[in-house]
């Protein structure tokens, strides 16, 4: 597909935060990894896919250092074996010794003889010129049998040219490739075209029963911090403006919208792509189910039909039967099924219950006649409110809630990451609740 689009974009210095990052929209890629500064501007790596790639990131941040090391890495799940690629940076003011300890420490973190490993980026060594720090990384990569590619220029000011950015590949494993220039004029840094001849991806498209796409949150201490920074500046007019609304769903709303604007900034959607656990009891009639089920709660909870809303209940009943069914079923296989008592006649079950339910009235009747209960109205529910003093019932009075009221509910709650409609986890409850005390 290469004169179309290229299959995978690393990008480095793209000088924005983990915020604006996620916003950047490439029509037929999707951003896989990132990494921004934390306390410095500019800088940051990245990687972009296409849309139909299958490829998981890898979390190498505790690696990364503002100026001295910047890295991020995919896995790209190939035809025939798993191939990493790292884009690193390294400012020209780095620390050079830290960037070669973590450098090192990051590949061997991940490095296995099975996969292949791509590290390419923008790294200010020279290698159009013999100098003791290409010589001090070539040493590092060559224990992982890496090598460098770029003997052309990268960067072209004036009369200087240099060889400042590369792409270091194990040559023994991918035999036949091509890289060349590529001329962007987007930046002084020209771009650096990676063919791979017989590697073959998996796409998405053709892998549907073996692959599934669902949607995560990057919940991390650095976004929960910035979250809660800008929950506390928000001064919530659009609930407290409207205190002559009687109406305490429309308060509700107005703040939910709110606080669901400022969440879903600080914390957006990532799709994501997995690998099918292929369970033998989750048939496709128990997958149909639930999902019709979550659809009738979504139609029923705006919808007020009351025979929508008895056939959503009716649904329900008859789901959770077969669910425990199906249960009792995986346990009996599974030689868990614990049976109470193996003498019980189950034919004679139902004429049992039979026996009991029309017999009811009865019994009850004999039972208060033996205790002589029919004459004494003194021990009927209804004597002692009838005949009792009167006296007015006092009044229901509500007392506000405080706010070490709330506090204390929602530390006493269990820190889960199931949600309901609103998408709001009891963990992200405890993570915005001192700013809206």
């Amino acid at each position: 597909m290469f004169p179309v689009n290229p299959h995978i974009l690393c990008l480095t210095e793209q000088h924005l935060k983990d915020t604006e990052i996620n916003q950047i929209n490439i029509e037929g890629f999707k951003l896989c990894t990132a990494f921004s500064r934390k306390t410095m501007k500019k800088g940051g790596v990245c990687i972009f896919t296409q849309n139909g790639l299958i490829c998981s990131k890898i979390d190498l941040k505790k690696y990364c250092s503002d100026q001295d090391i910047e890295i991020c890495m995919i896995n790209l799940q190939t035809t025939y074996t798993r191939l990493h690629i790292m884009v690193v940076y390294r400012a020209t003011t780095g620390d050079f010794n830290l960037f070669l300890n973590r450098l090192d420490d990051s590949i061997k973190s991940i490095y296995k003889t099975k996969s292949d490993l791509i590290i390419c980026g923008d790294i200010n060594i020279d290698y159009l010129s013999e100098n003791n720090r290409k010589k001090q990384l070539d040493s590092m990569l060559q224990t992982y049998n890496l090598t460098a590619t770029v003997n052309f220029p990268t960067r072209t000011q004036g009369r200087s040219s240099t060889s400042i950015d590369n792409i270091f590949l194990d040559t023994t494993k991918i035999l036949t490739f091509s890289i060349s220039p590529f001329w962007n004029g987007l930046s002084d840094h020209d771009a650096q075209l990676l063919i791979l001849k017989d590697l073959k991806t998996q796409d998405l498209n053709s892998q549907t029963q073996e692959y599934y796409t669902y949607t995560t949150r990057d919940i991390n201490n650095y976004s929960s911090k910035e979250f809660r920074t800008n929950l506390s500046f928000e001064t919530w007019d659009c609930v407290f403006g409207l205190n002559n609304n009687p109406n305490i769903d429309t308060l509700f709303n107005s703040f939910l919208n709110n606080y669901l604007r400022i969440f879903n900034n600080h914390f957006p959607q990532h799709k994501s792509i997995r690998r099918h656990n292929h369970i033998p009891w989750m048939t496709l009639g128990i997958r149909t189910s639930c999902k019709r089920k979550r659809l009738l709660y979504l139609y029923s909870r705006n919808n007020n039909d009351t025979f929508f809303k008895k056939h959503y209940k009716n649904y329900c009943r008859i789901l959770t039967n077969k669910i425990k069914r199906t249960w009792n079923i995986i346990k009996k296989e599974t030689n868990k099924y614990k049976r109470l008592n193996d003498t019980i006649n189950h034919e004679d079950t139902p004429e049992a219950f039979n026996n009991y339910f029309l017999t009811i009235s009865e019994n009850i009747t004999k039972n208060i006649s033996s205790n002589g209960l029919i004459n004494n109205t003194s021990n009927t529910p209804n004597y002692h409110s009838l005949n009792g003093p009167p006296r007015p019932f006092p009044n229901i009075s509500f007392k506000n809630t405080s706010a070490k009221e709330i506090e204390n509910i929602i530390k006493s709650l269990k820190t889960r990451e199931s949600h309901g409609y609103d998408e709001i986890t009891t963990k992200m409850l405890k993570i915005s609740a001192c700013p809206l005390y």
